[in-house]
């Protein structure tokens, strides 16, 4: 039999697969199909929610009335055209926490709904350091910045021509990259890492011929950067809900990107002490490189989907990861060690 942290690198290439989808919220189909297709392979029978979202119940235990249902969301930030300026050039307006800041410079794709896909980059308006003296002193926000758009582009008739209009997303370049350290670097690790750590778990599941020791249902959301993941979706007999999503990494805070982070609270209140205290429980007794913490400016699904009125307990854990909603860095041992949280405390 396998251990289930033999299936770290599992993981990881499933998330790198993953973060070469774009799938901004609201533009999920493409991931969704993705992630039903991965699921089928694995020997599940996944279902597409309404919304767009991906569910699969995958057994176990023996009361079906304390279940536990485990979310991950495949939907990142992102873009969208707010504006085809005079120019030729593209205003956006973001989706969810997107900053100027940690985007300009960065390459994107415009796709639009009949034309194709058009390639650009983000750009503080006059961007010619040889030209705008006040480059420095810009506040970048996405009003002083601009998507230039790589096609002979004159003005907006000329843009208009090529279908591009408001309403189209743009999508950022995650520029992914796994070192040799073990470090992983890309945009939207936050949450496609916790996708592909999902996807491990049910693959030592199968590969061992092995059940939890509770039922479990899987809930691939497809809206939680806006806000509205978590709202919808709760099968009879649930009663604890865990999200696996991004642990903080910053000052202030214990974890690190080799840990799995468990949240005490964030900022829609404290999580389930009953749940903190056995994923805890849980670490210590597998011996788990973890950290508790507490995130300032943080919510997740389990946080939606207790302001929709779920009764539900809820918690939340995750790798580590630094620089989140810019250009994030977990690493393989947060993976190994958040895989071999959840086996541990659903076994």
């Amino acid at each position: 039999m396998k251990n289930i942290k033999d299936y770290t690198d599992y993981a990881v290439e499933k998330t790198c697969e993953i973060l070469a989808i774009d799938s901004p919220s609201g533009y999920t189909a493409d991931v969704a199909a993705w992630t039903m297709k991965e699921l089928e392979a694995l020997g599940y029978e996944p279902q597409l929610t309404v919304k767009g979202g991906v569910t699969v119940d995958i057994g176990g235990g023996k009361d079906a009335n304390n279940a536990v249902m485990l979310l991950a969301h495949y939907d990142t930030l992102g873009g969208m055209v707010a504006e085809v300026k005079k120019s030729g050039r593209l205003k956006i307006t973001n989706i969810g926490g997107l900053k100027a800041a940690n985007t300009e410079t960065e390459n994107c794709k415009i796709i639009t709904k009949f034309s194709g896909e058009y390639d650009g980059t983000l750009q503080l308006i006059n961007a010619s350091c040889h030209v705008n003296d006040d480059f420095s002193k810009t506040e970048r926000n996405f009003n002083t910045t601009e998507v230039v758009i790589d096609e002979d582009v004159e003005d907006d008739e000329d843009v208009f021509a090529l279908g591009i209009q408001a309403g189209d997303f743009v999508c950022f370049n995650p520029r992914t990259v796994v070192t040799e350290s073990g470090y992983i670097k890309s945009r939207f690790l936050d949450d496609k890492l916790s996708v592909g750590i999902l996807l491990a778990y049910l693959k030592y599941l199968k590969d061992n011929k092995k059940k939890p020791g509770r039922r479990v249902y899987i809930n691939f959301t497809c809206f939680e950067e806006v806000g509205h993941g978590g709202a919808a979706y709760c099968p009879e007999g649930v009663t604890e809900g865990i999200c696996i999503d991004m642990g903080c990494v910053g000052e202030g805070l214990k974890c690190t990107e080799r840990m799995v982070s468990i949240a005490a609270k964030d900022s829609s209140g404290p999580y389930h002490y009953d749940v903190v205290k056995g994923l805890e429980a849980a670490a210590i007794e597998a011996k788990l490189d973890y950290a508790v913490d507490v995130y300032p400016s943080y919510s997740s699904d389990m946080s939606v989907a207790l302001r929709a009125g779920h009764d539900i307990k809820s918690a939340c854990i995750g790798p580590g990861v630094y620089a989140s909603h810019g250009y994030e860095r977990s690493h393989k041992e947060g993976v190994r060690n958040t895989l071999a949280l959840i086996e541990a405390y659903l076994a």
